[in-house]
């Protein structure tokens, strides 16, 4: 919920007003009707990732990237009727929101 309030009640009210945007409310401040400024939770920013903080808690198996035996292409390729439908049905598919 948004609210307007002029100046002289923003500071006269400042703390109520500071409790409401830390409940997650936003005040619009106005001065001569016209809004000046606006208050609004503080959001944190993420943190910046440290490159290798990761190490040594994930392993990649040394079969990482051979061939999927044909049981598993199988199933992949099930509803596929060509094979070039199958070479393009990656690309063919609808995009997921």
């Amino acid at each position: 919920m948004t609210i307007t309030v002029n100046v002289h009640e923003a500071k006269t009210q400042f703390s109520k007003l500071l409790a409401r945007v830390g409940l997650g409310e936003e005040v619009i401040i106005a001065k001569a009707g016209k809004p000046v400024a606006r208050l609004m939770p503080f959001a944190e920013k993420a943190r910046p990732r440290t490159p290798g903080s990761a190490a040594g808690k994930l392993a990649v198996m040394p079969d990482f990237d051979a061939p999927l035996p044909q049981s598993v292409l199988a199933s992949f390729e099930a509803g596929c009727s060509s094979p070039k439908a199958r070479s393009n049905s990656f690309r063919s598919s609808p995009r997921i929101p």
